[in-house]
């Protein structure tokens, strides 16, 4: 499928905005979603919309099943080994500060230490910096090199026997660093630690096998890759999630409830309490069909191409810096000299260009790069190399306009 027959897939990019064709540049802050997945959304409230678990009945006994089905849809997906390590959550940063809440604070002490890096997302730094005024242990930062990279001779010098949790993103939001997570688990578990990582800006973009990458934890959200908003994944290692207890409480995750002591249901349900997000676990289940089709090393090839190709375009406009390594994910995030990101993102919304403007919730990132914000254009299965050229060209006109005004 070429990406004129996948454009028509996506109802929503066959707009105008202010008048002019809509050219959508922001899918690391969400993607555009296809019909099957509208579909797949649809025909559940239409069809069989019901709680799971819970009843006998027909649709209760229909709704479980594709719940459940997309469960297996994910560990397939990310390679895990078992259903019972496929927890689902509202998105990324539930599924961090499940384990921050549940693993990190009964398993770090004072006098420990905790290891990120200065290109997380806030998602996987404050729930951190809790874990460490709760327990007395100690954040500690990997350094970056001058193009935004990780050597791994800083993950060994900053890991300890004392580092009991290494939390580090598979892709960087604002640089599109790749990290090597694998290299990265490898020198954590040597000293004993274990590690989360954020998946949600790798997780639709390439191929994910927790097991070959070796980590603890691996989270990542439905909406960026396709997916409904409000769903998300944890994965975790059986042993890990087995010794660990729920952070909410209530129907679904329970087993007995006595007067004054319950039990809590088996993996994975103990850590779901509530009416699950079924209707969103039925829509990352129809999405994850969709990438299969579409096929993840296509996707990756596609982005990777369509990256090299703005960086060599942008570097065509005299006062625009761009942020991050050569090789890197299917974003490119940049500045103009003199003119404020926000203020780049409204000319180009003009132009009927999205791209996101400000600090992409990595406050600390920006402080390390000497800014206070940036403007991102970030690349999906539907975008072409014209609409880098109209970025291009937009953020040309945005220069000279104002190089006019002042």
């Amino acid at each position: 499928m070429n990406v004129k027959e996948l454009r028509q897939l996506f109802p929503i990019l066959d707009q105008k905005v202010n008048g002019k064709p809509l050219v959508y540049l922001d899918s690391a802050a969400t993607s555009q979603k296809p019909l099957p997945v509208i579909e797949a959304i649809d025909n559940y409230y239409r069809q069989y919309n019901s709680n799971v678990h819970r009843g006998v009945h027909t649709l209760g006994t229909k709704a479980t099943d594709a719940y459940e089905g997309a469960r297996e849809k994910v560990r397939r997906f990310i390679g895990a080994a078992s259903m019972e390590e496929i927890i689902f959550t509202r998105g990324t940063t539930t599924a961090i500060n499940l384990v921050a809440a549940s693993y990190g604070r009964a398993n770090v002490r004072p006098g420990d230490e905790i290891v990120i890096t200065y290109m997380e997302h806030h998602s996987n730094i404050i729930p951190w910096q809790q874990v460490a005024k709760q327990t007395g242990a100690t954040l500690k930062y990997i350094p970056l090199q001058p193009d935004g990279t990780i050597r791994l001779e800083d993950v060994e010098q900053t890991v300890t026997p004392n580092t009991k949790i290494v939390a580090v993103t598979h892709v960087s939001n604002v640089l599109g660093t790749i990290n090597p997570v694998k290299e990265i688990a490898q020198i954590a578990h040597k000293n004993g630690a274990v590690v989360v990582v954020d998946g949600a800006q790798s997780t639709p973009h390439m191929k994910v096998n927790v097991q070959e990458l070796d980590c603890d934890f691996y989270a990542f959200s439905g909406h960026k890759m396709c997916g409904p908003t409000g769903i998300g994944v944890l994965y975790g290692k059986k042993r890990l999630l087995d010794q660990m207890e729920p952070v909410e409480f209530g129907g679904e995750m329970i087993d007995f409830v006595g007067l004054y002591e319950s039990t809590w249901k088996e993996l994975p349900w103990k850590f779901e309490g509530g009416t699950p997000i079924i209707a969103g676990a039925i829509g990352l289940g129809a999405a994850i069909d969709f990438l299969e089709q579409v096929g993840l090393d296509h996707i990756a090839e596609h982005e990777h191409r369509l990256a090299q190709y703005a960086l060599e375009q942008l570097a065509t406009i005299d006062g625009l810096t761009i942020y991050g390594p050569k090789e890197r994910a299917g974003l490119v995030t940049f500045n103009i000299d003199g003119v404020h990101p926000h203020d780049v993102a409204t000319v180009l919304d003009a132009e009927g260009i999205a791209v996101r403007a400000g600090h992409h919730c990595a406050q600390p990132l920006m402080k390390w790069l000497n800014v206070t914000a940036t403007a991102r254009a970030s690349f999906y299965l539907y975008n072409t190399e014209e609409e880098i050229d109209a970025l291009v060209s937009a953020l040309k006109k945005t220069k000279e306009y104002f190089s006019y005004v002042f």
